[in-house]
């Protein structure tokens, strides 16, 4: 996970315990997601090893927008909407963290308390002048905005967002001065921000105040992409968002090359019980035992034990041919988010075969004539709630339906959730 630290910092831990080390989270969704997860970790390790960890949602820096990593202005978010996903974001780092009153207990600040108060003119007289443009615009992420950097950038940069390292500066600042936290944590792409704030904090004390910086690589795929999306998204923590059947299976079907970074990262088990499950894998690469493993750690740890064991039952329902009945209504709807969700009216299916119900009824999104479901039928390669179609002049009305009004309809390896309505 480490990537880079300022000179001092594991000395700084070694000596200091309990040293009370920050993220920051950008509040501008409701949810975190498998990206943050990487950086949740680090404070769990943190905390492990005898630390406090700090959690920062950003309520007054996520209305602006931090340019790392982006090519673009981000949009502008209220405070009412900020509020709402800081509530939410607290509720998922809880289940990660433990909060209390004790020495290592961890703490959740919002930067929004301590910058509402505070007006242009003292910030510029008490912040701004202690910082160059020169300092500034030799940040990375300042450079690629404004076309400086090898790669180029021709969008630019508003003020607002060139502004944002000085606000997240003074946010390590007011934690040194109020919580004594001397450690800011982030990814790789984060430096550039926390090295401003540790610079601030020794501008602002004269000298003798002494922070650091430690940030943890960013998590990508074998072919350098960004990992923590999937074929419908970004992977969510909130299960209302990526159900827990969709989240299991976005680290079930891992690729071997990545497993065993990706089971580092976000588990906890030991190295031993890591060596061994590549071991094992390595006998029978199909068996996936290392992305079952690191699979059901997350699942369990991100939800629950309940539902890790209900992705796995839908898992197989879905795969090995169990009772798609078993699964209760939210489940079934869950497992089909981000899959086509055919609304029919109840009402014009009474006397329509299953040919009609699969093309025109469904707006040929299934199949694009009736034709085609009678060859599909003839094939053996449509079934509907787990049980093959044996006849296209099945009435639609004598099919069973799972929760008195969907139908599973299984072409192939596609699968469809038609919903009588």
């Amino acid at each position: 996970m480490y990537h880079d630290a300022m000179p001092g910092t594991a000395e700084h831990l070694a000596s200091a315990a309990p040293v009370s080390g920050y993220i920051g989270f950008d509040p501008t969704a409701a949810s975190l997601h498998i990206g943050n997860l990487a950086t949740i970790m680090l404070l769990v390790h943190l905390q492990r090893a005898g630390h406090r960890p700090v959690a920062l949602v950003g309520g007054a820096t996520g209305m602006i927008g931090d340019p790392s990593g982006k090519s673009a202005e981000r949009n502008l978010l209220d405070e009412t909407t900020l509020r709402a996903n800081q509530a939410g974001i607290r509720a998922q780092l809880e289940k990660f963290l433990d909060f209390n009153d004790s020495p290592t207990g961890a703490v959740l600040v919002n930067n929004y308390d301590w910058f509402k108060d505070f007006g242009f003119l003292g910030f510029l007289r008490e912040v701004g002048k202690h910082l160059t443009v020169n300092y500034m615009m030799a940040k990375d992420s300042v450079k690629r905005r404004i076309g400086g950097s090898d790669d180029g950038g021709s969008e630019g940069i508003s003020y607002t967002e060139f502004s944002y390292q000085l606000l997240q500066g003074y946010d390590f600042f007011h934690l040194y001065k109020n919580l004594g936290c001397t450690l800011q944590m982030g990814a790789s792409d984060q430096w550039g921000n926390i090295t401003t704030g540790t610079e601030l904090i020794r501008r602002l004390t004269d000298g003798q105040g002494k922070a650091y910086a430690l940030t943890g690589q960013l998590i990508t795929k074998a072919d350098g992409t960004k990992y923590g999306k999937s074929e419908t998204g970004t992977v969510w923590l909130d299960p209302a968002l990526t159900s827990p059947y969709q989240f299991y299976q976005f680290f079930l079907r891992a690729e071997d090359v990545d497993a065993p970074r990706l089971i580092r990262v976000f588990t906890l088990l030991s190295q031993a019980e890591i060596e061994a499950l590549e071991a094992e894998h390595a006998q029978n690469p199909g068996l996936k035992t290392l992305q079952k493993a690191l699979a059901k750690d997350v699942t369990i740890r991100v939800h629950s034990e309940e539902a890790y064991k209900i992705a796995v039952a839908t898992s197989e329902v879905l795969f090995g041919g169990g009772d798609l009945a078993a699964l209760d209504e939210a489940t079934l709807v869950g497992v089909f988010t981000g899959l086509p969700h055919l609304r029919v009216p109840r009402a014009e299916t009474a006397d329509l075969n299953v040919s009609v119900l699969l093309s025109e009824a469904t707006n040929q999104q299934i199949l694009p004539s009736r034709g085609e479901v009678r060859k599909l039928v003839k094939a053996n390669g449509l079934s509907v709630n787990g049980t093959k179609l044996t006849s296209p002049d099945t009435l639609a009305a004598e099919l069973p339906l799972l929760h008195d009004k969907y139908l599973v309809v299984k072409k192939g390896k596609s699968y469809y959730l038609v919903e009588l309505t």
